[in-house]
Order: C-alpha cells, then structure tokens, then sequence
C-alpha cells in the first residue's frame, strides 16, 4: 500500500507541467469603477505658493481645481458642466486664474480669466480663433499668447496686459513660422520652420530690429526645438538630432554664434528647462516608452537625488518661482498619476491626490512589459504587453493589437482605465510602436514614410506570430484596435488583410486620405507640407498611391464585425469618414456597430461618454471576439 502511494504520488508529480503557473483569481470591475478613477494634471503654484492650480475630471467633466500645498482636500475654482475647461497657471501676484476651453471638443480654444470673485472673462473672444498661453513677462505685467485671429493658417505673438485686459500684437507671422521660446528680456524669439516631420529650421527674431536669423544650418534632415533662453539673454537653448539618431541638448551663443553641446543620452531627451532663477535644470528623456527625469542643480554642479517609488516612475515636474517646492507626478501602467510635492531644503515630500478608484484592488491590475520581435523583413519591433492575471497556458484568452495614433506617436508604459478595464475582463494587449513611431531614433522613425498602410501595417500583423508564442493566447481570437492613425489602422488591417484578425475597433481613425488631408484643418497651415511630404499630396500624383491606402475605397473586402467610434466635433478625422466607411461594411452584410458622441472631438474626454463608448467595446469583444452571447 505504501509503494502504491508512493507510485501515485511519483505520476502526480510527472505529470505536472513544472512551466505552468496558476492562475489567479481576480475581482473583475465594470467600466464605472474603471472611469469613478480621477485623472489629474498640472501643477501651478500659486503667489504665495501654498496652493497648487490642477485640472481635473473628478465631477465627471475636467475643471480646474486648487490644493493646498499642505495636504487637504481639491477645491473645485470652475463648475463646467457641458465644455471641458483646462487649468492654465495662477496670476504671479494674485489668486486669479487663466483656464482654457473649447467647444465640445473643437480645438478652437479661448483664454479666460477667473477672477477672485468667481466671476470669468473670455480673454481672446474672437469667433473661430485659437488662442493658447505663451507664458508670463518676468514684471509680471503680462503674459504672452499666441492666436490665429488675424489670419486662420498662422499663428501671431500677442501681449496681454494684466490691468486693463488689451492684447497687442508683437509678431506678426506671415511665413508659417512657429514661435517656440521668448528671452527673458522680451527681445528676442526662438521661431521653427517645419520642412518636413523628420527636417525643420530654426531662425532667431529680434524685436527691437526685427532681423530675422537663420542660426540651423544643415545638411541632410534634420530637427530643431527650442527650450528657454539664459537668464542673461546670451545663450539659446535648443534639442537637435543632427548628425545623431536621438535628439540631445544644445545651446547657442547669440553673440558669437557658437554650439556647444550639454547633454545627450542613448534616446530622446524629450524636453529641458530651468527654474525661475536658474538654479536647477529639469530634463526629461523618452527612455524606452517610459519618462525619466533629471535634476541637476546648478549651483552645486550636481544632479539632485529623488525619491524613489517601487511601482511607479516620476513622469513630470514644475518647480515654484521660490525654488523651494517642487510638484511632480508619479505613475505607471497600473496606477493614475498622483501629485507630490517635494521641499528642497529638507529632502521630504508629501502625496496630495489618490486617483485611484477605492473600489479597485490596485493587485487585480496588470503591469505593462516592454517586449520586441521581429517584423516581416527582421526589424525589432518594441511594444509594451499586458498579460491578464487568468490567463494561461490552460486557460488561453484572446488578444488585442493596440496601434497608437500619429502618424508618428507612441504606445507609452503609462495608466489607461481602457486596457486595464480590457484587461482584468481577460483580454491580453500588446500596444505596438510600429515603424514610424517616435522614441526610437529618426531613422525608425522616418521608415514608413509614404508606405503607411504597408509596412506598418505588417509590423501590426507580425505581432499576431509574437502573441502565438505566449502559449497562453487563443491565435483564432486575436482582434485589432486603435484610435485616429491607429483607427486607420484597424480599417486598413480589415480591408487590406481581412484574414489578419478576428474583429476591429476604430476609434475616429482615417477611412479616407484625399479628403482628410485636403481637409486639414486651417491653423495646421505651417505643418501641411511637411504632412504632404510624409503621408502623399493629395493635389498631385501622390492621390494615386492615397486612393490605394484608403481603405474606404475597399470596403468591400472587410469581412469580419467592426465597432467604430466617433466624435461629430472632430477637426482632424470628420465624421463623414466614419459615417460613409459605417454605410459601406453594412452594404456587405458585416455586423457594424457606430457610437457617435455629437459633444465629443478628437478624443472623448467626458466621463459618461467614455463609460458609453469604452463600456461598448467590451460588449461587443465579447459578442464577436469572445463568442459570447
């Protein structure tokens, strides 16, 4: 009887797949739950710097909001109901706030003003103008922005005085060009002319004698991107990727002339700037679809440590006008952004937000992984994975492609409550950065130049031989997502290679090139030609390789169910695109279902038509990619 147990216990344990993991058990969550989290950004101290001014959707709409620097509970500063409003900065020496708006989703945002009665002020009313904030004057008289009111294709400089409320022109631009930085001094402007995506120049303007300074010349492509200019008004501050894959930090010398480079890394230092009175120097590099940034003091020529966070990375930062207090935001794929503020001089540091829904396990969500493999023709393409917590090798689940929009852009290890909420309902994701994403050198960058809807796409379909090597995917029930160039995406996968993938979610992507592009939007002007250059000229015989990409002239190959999602108040991606590629899957027959926001524009941003439109997506993966009914 003991060797018979014995015998048993041996089969047992050979029997065990010693690669199989258990699967856990995990609370699933609705999409109430997923969207009852806060998004919250932002971060403007205020004069006496015990307030922060934030934006957040805690009502269920963004508003703008303070919190004291001591800790306490957000004040709600606007009550927005219907239009999404956007915290700007506190006035230098009042309580007084700028916030900005548009028209559900428009893009065509105004300047306001609120004042410390509660009462506000359209600052920039002109009908059909943009308006955005160009910074404060260092007297504290005024604040710059820039507005297309004179002329919708470009952009002007504006002064606002902050007594009596009058805007004067002080540049004005007739050539496209983009103004990136302003000296301290009020003289002179860092301006950038797009050629191309992957190709601009960079010209210095003074205003007192209105010269005009070519200082980028170069050969081959090349970008530039003005920072800040020196306290002292010598220096420019610049990232360029010439001669370089990634982008590095430069100055220029506006005496003589001369380059000198600062810094440089093995990728994208994204940004860089200097406190109020120079003494620190933030840094913000694109390290492998994740945010890391530097400090560096200065005065004592070293770079200031931080506090460290297990599950989380800093992803941004302002530092008050004192240089005493600095707000940063820690986050990561499985937690919202949360607001810290940090005391220089004593090193301690406190969390004012917790954004995450009470009613969610912060263990039931999942970590983004970044992973590579190999595309049709062996490029390394990166993605970041999410693998469901049941999933396993006997417990297989279906899988999403997630194409990010662009063209250009990036799938980044940040929270999203849409693949978290898709996630813990068992689906995996890999978010592909397909070639023509940004953070991976220019020449990746640059190799889907007029052969989008080509190699990209394979990139995406190539994931599909990555997903079957997990062993715990299901390869019959792998689906493709996206939003705007992702959303073409999903459409091009569909009528291009319909037995790619099982169903297809498009979020207001592009069905049509000839019309989007002769479409863009008026105050994309300065940018036209370089888009024309990447993606085709409509105008020209590039509309012979556009008619072929689109895939509304296609719809007759898709084949499998498609869920679309759009905004009616879309500038970039126009809802007849969706609603005419809509009409034409449904002449085939193919089950369709159409989500129209009419309050909604690139990007949905009110909290019940995310519930609406992100809870659908799930209904709808069930019933076509799950099977279930």
């Amino acid at each position: 009887m003991k060797n018979m147990i014995l015998l048993c216990c041996l089969i047992f344990i050979l029997g065990c797949n010693p690669k199989e993991k258990k699967t856990r058990v995990v609370e699933q969550y609705t999409i109430e739950q997923f969207y009852a989290n806060t998004n919250v950004f932002g971060g403007s101290f205020s004069a006496d710097e015990t307030y922060l001014l934030v934006t957040s959707n805690e009502t269920g709409i963004y508003n703008a909001f303070t919190i004291p620097v001591e800790g306490g509970d957000p004040v709600q500063l606007t009550l927005s109901d219907e239009e999404s409003i956007f915290a700007t900065s506190y006035f230098p020496e009042d309580d007084r706030i700028l916030y900005s708006s548009d028209r559900g989703g428009n893009e065509i945002s105004h300047i306001y003003v609120r004042n410390e009665d509660g009462s506000t002020e359209d600052l920039t009313p002109v009908e059909g103008a943009i308006s955005n904030f160009g910074g404060w004057t260092r007297d504290n008289r005024s604040f710059y922005f820039i507005s297309n009111q004179r002329d919708r294709r470009y952009f002007d400089l504006y002064l606002m005085d902050i007594e009596t409320m009058e805007g004067r022109m002080v540049y004005e631009n007739k050539e496209g060009l983009n103004v990136n930085s302003i000296s301290a001094d009020n003289r002179y402007l860092a301006l950038v002319k797009p050629i191309t995506t992957s190709n601009n120049e960079m010209y210095l303007f003074d205003l007192e004698t209105e010269e005009l300074k070519h200082i980028s010349e170069h050969e081959g492509d090349a970008t530039y991107s003005p920072q800040d200019f020196s306290l002292d008004n010598k220096m420019l501050y610049f990232l360029t990727d010439e001669g370089n894959e990634f982008t590095y930090l430069m100055t220029y010398n506006l005496e003589t002339g001369e380059k000198g480079k600062i810094m440089e890394t093995d990728w994208d230092i994204w940004y860089a700037y200097h406190s109020f009175n120079e003494k620190y120097r933030v840094v913000g590099i694109n390290e492998d679809a994740r945010t890391v940034i530097k400090i560096f003091d200065l005065e004592l020529n070293e770079e200031v440590g931080f506090p460290e966070f297990e599950d989380g990375d800093i992803t941004s930062v302002s530092i008050s006008k004192s240089e005493k207090l600095m707000r940063f935001t820690v986050g990561s794929s499985k937690s919202p952004s949360n607001i810290f503020i940090y005391n220089f001089e004593t090193g301690d540091y406190k969390q004012l937000t917790n954004t995450l829904n009470p009613e969610i396990n912060p263990d039931d969500l999942v970590a983004g992984r970044v992973v590579r493999y190999p595309s049709f023709d062996g490029l390394e393409i990166p993605a970041i994975l999410y693998k469901p917590h049941q999933a396993a090798e006997n417990n297989k689940v279906p899988a999403l492609v997630w194409v990010h929009g662009g063209p250009g852009g990036q799938s980044r290890l940040g929270f999203s409550s849409r693949v978290q909420f898709l996630v813990n309902h068992g689906y995996a994701i890999i978010a592909v950065n397909n070639r023509g994403s940004t953070g991976y050198g220019k020449t990746f960058y640059k190799m889907d130049d007029q052969r989008h809807g080509e190699v990209d796409l394979q990139d995406c379909i190539k994931a599909n031989d990555f997903l079957a090597t997990l062993g715990y995917i299901d390869t019959t029930k792998i689906g493709i997502i996206g939003g705007s160039y992702g959303g073409y995406m999903v459409m091009a996968a569909l009528a291009f290679e319909p037995e790619a993938f099982a169903v297809g979610v498009n979020v207001y992507g592009v069905t049509n090139w000839l019309r989007t592009l002769k479409s863009i939007p008026a105050w994309w002007e300065a940018q036209r030609e370089a888009l024309y250059t990447e993606m085709g000229d409509p105008y020209s015989a590039d509309s012979v390789r556009l008619y072929r990409i689109s895939p509304l002239f296609h719809a007759g190959n898709v084949t499998k169910p498609v869920m679309v999602l759009q905004g009616a108040n879309d500038p970039r991606v126009l809802q007849v695109e969706s609603d005419e590629m809509v009409e034409a899957i449904r002449q085939n027959g193919i089950p369709v279902e159409y989500v129209l926001f009419e309050d909604e524009g690139h990007g949905f941003v009110k909290r019940e038509n995310e519930i609406e439109g992100y809870g659908g997506i799930l209904v709808f993966l069930d019933r076509y990619l799950k099977g279930e009914e």
